[in-house]
């Protein structure tokens, strides 16, 4: 006997019905139309994550290791790139290494001499974790290792080692980041440069500073100036860290070092080397660059140059033109001197053609504005000046009171300031004056154990010499 059911009951079941049908036709409960999710992870927010394993291939070797020692920990090779092919997105293929994993400074060593040696054949160049065979082009990355992850970006390294045995020699550009000539400079010589004519290798730095040049400043992020803090200090200030990083890691692989620098402040110079005449080392630096003058100084305290000389590393300063312009003369003269210091070396062979070879300067000095107001130059860059000579003005806009400025010296304008609105006692000319040769130091190769004087930061100047009249804080090198 079939239950009758009441006019209610059936509604019931009819709507029951009607909803498991929706919802299956809505959440599908076939399991072949889902795709398994993964599940979170739930983590602990105040609980340290442990340090990512470090790569085998960056061990630290040994001190007294030598470049090509049989002991070292085999390391990824680069890959052979067209360094003068435009690439639409650069992603660098290894970083810097670890802090901790630094070589201390005091064990670096020089080349038998800055020019080839009598090796017969060419060694892989290690490098940021990476061994660069011979006749290889490629891009690196060094990243200074107090940065946040994934917030500093890596800051790229071109290097070229040739096919044959020769020195290595390190371009460093915008150390200070609005300094455009420079990174202008180190692409041209770089991108030029073919590995199999190669003796030696050349390693440039194109932006050191890449803070600073993100922000079109001079300086780093927190205000300071990163060439006044070399070789650094891994337990120091943010830049102290920088400059520590970059010195182990990059400057002392090399050989010899150009840093490329420009005016600061607007400020423009003229083509010039800066480096110590008393280091015989460095004055053979100085007569590769063809025509260029040359100004003596020994750097201020903390400059990139004045601390790789101190560890035996020849190292000159190549000024050139002004801050956050792009000047073409600038930039030619220094791509030439480049070159012509590369054949001096006998790293290429391609000789070129200079002028009149140019005077060097041991002594400099700053002429001063008086007075404040918009100042213009009657000198060029360049100039030769004698006592006396009308400089520039300067004129107040407000009374329209004009004041000359006359130089107190016989010599030539080496930098001088664009024209702009300036204040009392703003450094305006930069006046060079030329030595005798006699103070000047005879030049002397590079040996492969330098003298105790130097091994010890210390170096004996072969002459006496009076004091700089340039103070380190005008000294724009730097």
């Amino acid at each position: 006997m079939i239950p009758r059911l009441s006019p209610s009951r059936i509604q019931c079941l009819l709507g029951l019905s009607l909803l498991v049908t929706a919802s299956q036709g809505l959440g599908g409960t076939d399991p072949a139309q889902h795709s398994i999710v993964p599940e979170v992870e739930n983590l602990q927010p105040d609980i340290t994550l442990p340090a990512p394993p470090v790569p085998s291939g960056d061990t630290p070797r040994p001190p007294d290791a030598g470049p090509d020692s049989s002991s070292q920990t085999p390391l990824p090779q680069a890959e052979n790139l067209q360094l003068d092919q435009p690439i639409a997105n650069m992603e660098p293929a290894h970083t810097a290494k670890q802090e901790a994993q630094e070589q201390p400074v005091q064990e670096i060593t020089t080349a038998e001499t800055l020019s080839p040696g009598p090796r017969e054949t060419a060694k892989p160049l290690r490098l940021l974790g990476t061994e660069v065979p011979p006749a290889t082009a490629t891009r690196l990355a060094w990243s200074p290792s107090q940065h946040f992850e994934g917030v500093y970006s890596p800051t790229p390294v071109l290097v070229v080692n040739g096919a044959r045995p020769g020195p290595v020699l390190c371009l460093t550009a915008a150390v200070h980041g609005d300094e455009l000539n420079s990174i202008e400079t180190v692409r041209r010589v770089l991108y030029d440069l073919n590995a199999e004519h190669l003796s030696g290798a050349v390693i440039g730095v194109p932006i050191v500073n890449l803070q600073g040049f993100h922000r079109a400043s001079r300086y780093l992020t927190d205000r300071r100036d990163l060439n006044r803090h070399f070789p650094g200090d891994p337990h120091g200030s943010s830049a102290s860290r920088i400059a520590h990083s970059f010195f182990h890691e990059v400057i002392s692989h090399c050989n010899a070092v150009v840093d490329l620098h420009t005016g600061s402040f607007y400020r423009t110079n003229l083509p010039q080397l800066r480096g110590d005449l008393s280091n015989p080392k460095v004055v053979q630096m100085t007569k590769g660059f063809g025509a260029t003058v040359v100004l003596h100084s020994t750097g201020a305290k903390g400059t990139l140059r004045r601390a790789a000389v101190e560890v035996g590393i020849p190292t000159v300063t190549l000024e050139a033109g002004a801050p956050m312009v792009l000047d073409e003369p600038s930039v030619s003269h220094s791509v030439k001197g480049i070159r012509t210091l590369l054949n001096q070396l006998g790293m290429v062979h391609k000789f070129r053609l200079w002028g009149d070879p140019e005077p060097v300067y041991y002594n400099s000095t700053w002429q001063r504005a008086t007075t404040g107001g918009i100042i213009f130059s009657a000198v060029q860059l360049g100039e030769f000046i004698g006592r006396g000579d009308l400089l520039g003005t300067v004129t107040n806009p407000i009374t329209n009171v004009r004041t000359e400025i006359r130089s107190e010296h016989n010599g030539r304008i080496l930098g001088m300031a664009l024209n702009q609105v300036v204040q009392p006692g703003f450094a305006a000319y930069h006046i060079g004056i030329q030595a005798p040769e006699e103070q000047i130091s005879k030049p002397q190769k590079v040996v492969t154990e330098a003298p105790a004087a130097e091994q010890a930061g210390v170096v004996k100047p072969a002459h006496t010499f009076p004091t700089e009249t340039v103070p380190e804080s005008l000294n724009d090198e730097d």
